[in-house]
């Protein structure tokens, strides 16, 4: 069986400036705190002798990886996306950034924001510009009615209310 697995698709290269500021926390956090403790840790694992059969030297040499690899990743990232800082020219429709108020046909009204895929959050409503409901929701304006083409078939819904921060 083969290891290869096909590149994940990057997504759509747009981020809002709360979405850059976290990556660009991460990716500090990464680099200046997390990394130095784990070569600390390797070194001190390193100079306690045979490395074969040293676990702490093993692990550690794999969290550097770990670690390398998601620095890596959000450098490039970073490099690639755009951030959105100003508010569209027409408030009254739904774009990038815009928190929009729905409501299904059972009359439940649910808020969503709609970000980057690297921001990516649905406990906070934040759901990525590339998700079916966001698709639907984009270009439309308030009182609108949206079928969102779902798994489990189509949905209909509102837009109640849409607002930038």
């Amino acid at each position: 069986m083969s290891r290869y697995r096909p590149p994940r698709s990057a997504g759509t290269p747009l981020i809002t400036p709360e979405g850059e500021a976290r990556l660009r926390a991460e990716l500090h956090e990464l680099w200046h705190v997390r990394r130095p403790q784990v070569t600390q840790a390797v070194s001190e694992a390193a100079a306690q002798g045979d490395r074969s059969e040293n676990a702490e030297y093993t692990y550690g040499k794999k969290m550097l990886r770990e670690i390398d690899s998601r620095v890596r990743f959000l450098t490039k990232r970073l490099e690639a996306l755009k951030v959105v800082r100003e508010r569209p020219a027409d408030t009254s429709k739904v774009y990038f950034g815009a928190w929009v108020t729905i409501e299904d046909e059972d009359g439940e009204q649910s808020r969503y924001r709609i970000v980057g895929p690297d921001e990516l959050d649905l406990k906070q409503n934040l759901i990525s510009i590339d998700s079916p409901l966001a698709r639907a929701l984009v270009g439309k304006s308030l009182d609108a009615e949206v079928r969102v083409h779902t798994p489990t078939g189509d949905k209909l819904c509102y837009i109640v209310d849409i607002q930038y921060p």
